[in-house]
């Protein structure tokens, strides 16, 4: 079959590889439909992420057309669904307590070193994203495996389109669990760092979760126009000084939460982020947290801070005065997809929730480098690319 996989910092190529096979009992074998690239695949891109392998499979959201299962599959040949990007055993300790994307059981042993040093436990498994978690094949391809079917699945009606719950497998329940974390109380202000894909639906979850505003920070046009189409208030940081146009439009007294959708490669020509960047790249860092600094410095005291974005390593000039002294609660964590999904597909299919406004581009699997590319360098005019395999390449 042909996929896309990763051979270095940005350099994704398109490689003719063995189709997968029914491995374990729970396992099922996708077509893939629908397939779309992720801001955090951008990590991958951009060489963050450490255990990448030259030839690994790219790709956590996707979905598809059931093909082949395992005896202990619960799917059946010819359904269609959307996969959860976290794999989840659905019987240990932590799937019991509904934190699937801390499972304890979907992360191979002998992948579990590293987590415990960087992190003081294994992570779970995730689909294409290194062997940090599980060194599990993606979906940005023709065909995939699917572990433990009988738990991440969640079966799509006849006739609903793909563009319309593809978002399912991770962006949309992202988004929804950050507004979550940030405990929204009816009549708050809420400031959303970052209007990619992941902010942009923690928009639309805060005001369905009864903000009464919602500001959202960028700053790339576009972006900002598209949360503005669903009520929030914006800031452009490269045009207002964001904690003095957050303070005078709380009156002086902070947002009551705020969600930091932007993760470990923040931008901006700031001072913290010009530092954070040198230290990244003399490796004597990691991640770059500009935006959750300020974040953390504008939320209003006791508060509560919601972290979605991505990190991955230590960080310098963390503001932990300010967290403690401000009385500030912090919630952060990988989604725990399966949670949400039956609620959100309905949400879906009432039309509560908006989805396919994001998808600036459809291109066929065999333009996944240039889609790449696109999204990494053009995220003004690119919010969203979709892959589909069986679309055919432009002569």
């Amino acid at each position: 079959m042909r996929a896309l996989t990763w051979h270095g910092k940005h350099d994704v190529r398109v490689d003719t590889v063995d189709d997968p096979e029914i491995v374990n009992p729970r396992d099922a074998i996708l077509k893939i439909t629908s397939t779309a690239i992720c801001g955090s695949d951008l990590h991958l891109y951009d060489g963050y992420i450490p255990t990448m392998q030259k030839g690994d499979i790219l790709g956590h959201e996707f979905m598809g057309e059931v093909v082949d299962v395992g005896p202990g599959s619960t799917l059946k040949k010819g359904q269609r669904v959307v996969v959860p990007f976290n794999i989840a055993c659905g019987s240990c300790y932590q799937c019991g307590k509904q934190q699937y994307s801390a499972c304890d059981n979907t992360n191979p042993a002998d992948n579990q070193d590293l987590g415990h040093t960087l992190y003081g436990h294994g992570m779970p498994g995730i689909f294409g994203y290194s062997h940090l978690t599980g060194g599990y094949a993606g979906g940005q391809a023709e065909y995939v495996r699917v572990p433990f079917s009988d738990v991440g699945p969640i079966v799509i009606p006849d006739g609903v389109d793909d563009d319309k719950v593809l978002f399912l497998s991770d962006i949309l329940p992202t988004g929804w669990m950050a507004a979550e974390n940030a405990e929204i109380e009816p009549g708050d202000i809420v400031a959303v760092w970052g209007c990619g894909p992941v902010g942009l639906f923690a928009v639309q979850s805060a005001f369905l979760m009864g903000a009464e505003r919602v500001i959202a920070i960028d700053h790339f046009p576009h972006r900002l126009e598209l949360a503005k189409k669903f009520g929030a208030e914006t800031i452009n940081f490269e045009e207002s000084k964001t904690y003095e146009a957050l303070m005078e439009m709380t009156g002086g007294i902070g947002p009551d939460a705020v969600i930091d959708a932007v993760g470990l490669e923040s931008h901006g020509l700031f001072l913290d982020n010009v530092v954070d960047q040198i230290k990244a790249s003399t490796f004597l860092g990691t991640d770059r947290i500009h935006a959750l600094r300020q974040a953390i410095v504008a939320c209003r005291k006791g508060g509560r801070v919601s972290m979605p974005g991505v990190y991955g390593g230590m960080v310098d000039k963390f503001p932990l005065g300010a967290l403690m002294e401000k009385g500030l609660t912090l919630k952060t964590g990988q989604t725990h997809c399966q949670r949400y999904l039956p609620a959100l597909l309905q949400a879906v299919m009432e039309d509560e929730i908006d989805t396919t406004f994001l998808i600036s581009h459809r291109m066929p699997l065999e333009a996944g480098p240039e889609g790449y590319r696109m999204f990494h360098d053009e995220q003004n005019e690119v919010t969203k690319v979709v892959l589909k395999p069986d679309m055919a390449l432009a002569a």
